[in-house]
C-alpha cells in the first residue's frame, strides 16, 4: 500500500508523522536527501527537519545524491526504513533525481510500501509534472531538464506547500489562480500535511497545545 506523508515544513508537523506511521519509530532509520537545497541561499529548514526527525526517534542517514555512487544510493534507499526528501529548488531536485536514476528507485520503494516523507520540493516532486512550480522556484537552476518537467507521477494531484505562509504566500495564490481549473491542486500551510494511505488522501493539521 502506498504510504506518503507530504508536508510544507516537516518540523512544523512532525508529531503528525508519528501518528501516521503507527509504529515505534525508535531504532528506525530514514534516508535523508537534502539535494534540493544545494542551489539555495536559505537552507535553515534542512537542519530543522533533521532535528525534528531525530526528536521523534529516527536515525538520520544522509544521502546527497549528487556526490553518492549508484551503489550507495541503491543500498540506502532499499535498506533504510523510510525515505525523506527535503525542500529547496524543485527543478534542480528533479534534474538530479533523473540524472542519477534515484527517481526510479524511489518509485519502486514506494510501490513496495515504504513510507515516503516529503517537505516542500520533496512533496511536489511526486506530482505528474512540476511546471506549475515555476512560480515557486527558478527553473533555470536545472538546465538539463530543458522543457521536460515530467516528475515522478506517484500521485495524481499537485501539492501547493506554504499556503498562507511567508515568503511564499503570493506565489501560492498565483499558482492557485493560474491552475485551479486544470490541475487537482491541494494547498497546505506549514502546519498541515497531506497523508496518503493507498487511495485514501487526507489533509491533516497540527495544532500546538496551549500552555
Amino acid at each position: 500500500m502506498k504510504m506518503l506523508f507530504l508536508s510544507s515544513f516537516f518540523s512544523g508537523v512532525a508529531p503528525l508523522f508519528a501518528d501516521f506511521a503507527k509504529e515505534d519509530l525508535n531504532g528506525k532509520t530514514v534516508t535523508f536527501i537534502p539535494t534540493a537545497s544545494l542551489p539555495e541561499k536559505v537552507t535553515f529548514y534542512v537542519g530543522s527537519d533533521k532535528k525534528a526527525l531525530q526528536k521523534i526517534g529516527l536515525t538520520v542517514d544522509e544521502l546527497e545524491i549528487t556526490k553518492a555512487t549508484k551503489k550507495e544510493i541503491v543500498k540506502k534507499l532499499e535498506t533504510n526504513d523510510y525515505i525523506f526528501i527535503s525542500g529547496g529548488n524543485t527543478f534542480f531536485l528533479l534534474q538530479e533525481l533523473k540524472r542519477t536514476g534515484t527517481d526510479e528507485i524511489i518509485i519502486e520503494q514506494i510501490k513496495a510500501g515504504k513510507i515516503f516523507i516529503g517537505a516542500s520540493a520533496g512533496s511536489m516532486i511526486l506530482s505528474p509534472n512540476i511546471e506549475y512550480v515555476k512560480d515557486y522556484d527558478d527553473f533555470t537552476k536545472a538546465p538539463d531538464l530543458k522543457d521536460n518537467f515530467k516528475a515522478l507521477s506517484v500521485i495524481d494531484f499537485y501539492p501547493c506547500p506554504h499556503h498562507t505562509n511567508a515568503p511564499f504566500k503570493k506565489a501560492v495564490e498565483k499558482v492557485i489562480s493560474k491552475y485551479e481549473t486544470e490541475l487537482k491542486l491541494i494547498p497546505i500551510s506549514n502546519s498541515q500535511a497531506i497523508t496518503v494511505k493507498g487511495n485514501k488522501i487526507n489533509v491533516e493539521t497540527f495544532e500546538k497545545k496551549k500552555k
